[in-house]
């Protein structure tokens, strides 16, 4: 698998994973928020929270799913890099809250690890040299050539 394959296809799972993490904030959230790695979630009147978080990681794998099917690698490449501060900035969140350091670290930690490389990997590729003809001289272009009889 060349590189180009490789970071379209860990910017697709990427994209599914957290359309996947968006959607089960929107349907299960209480269930889904005690995965996070918080000793504690929103309940009741805060669930609504929990939807918050559930449509901002939808639009996150909105943006990714858009700039790849665009073709608009490179703009993924920075997306993705600014995208990889949403679950640095998750792990940070709960560490200082006295959550699980296991998850903050495997769950949060790697995640943004991996969507960095990605960003990285997109961020180094370089475009394909198109294809054209090659072009003629100057000179022939000026020079009419009698048509065949």
């Amino acid at each position: 698998m060349n590189v180009r394959n490789l970071t379209t296809t860990l910017a697709a799972l990427g994209g599914l994973f957290i359309l996947y993490i968006g959607l089960a904030y929107l349907i299960v959230p209480q269930s889904t928020a005690s995965g996070f790695g918080l000793p504690s979630w929103p309940e009741h009147e805060g669930t609504a929270f929990l939807a918050v978080k559930g449509v901002r990681d939808l639009g996150s794998g909105l943006v990714v799913f858009a700039l790849l099917l665009t073709g608009h690698r490179r703009a993924l490449g920075w997306a993705l890099l600014a995208i990889s501060f949403v679950p640095a900035g998750d792990m940070v969140v709960v560490l200082s809250n006295d959550g699980s350091a296991a998850k903050a670290l495997g769950i949060h930690g790697l995640t943004a690890a991996l969507v960095a490389l990605t960003a990285g990997l997109l961020l180094r590729e370089r475009p394909a040299p198109a294809t054209s003809p090659a072009p003629s001289s100057p000179v022939e272009s000026r020079i009419p050539v009698p048509a065949a009889r």
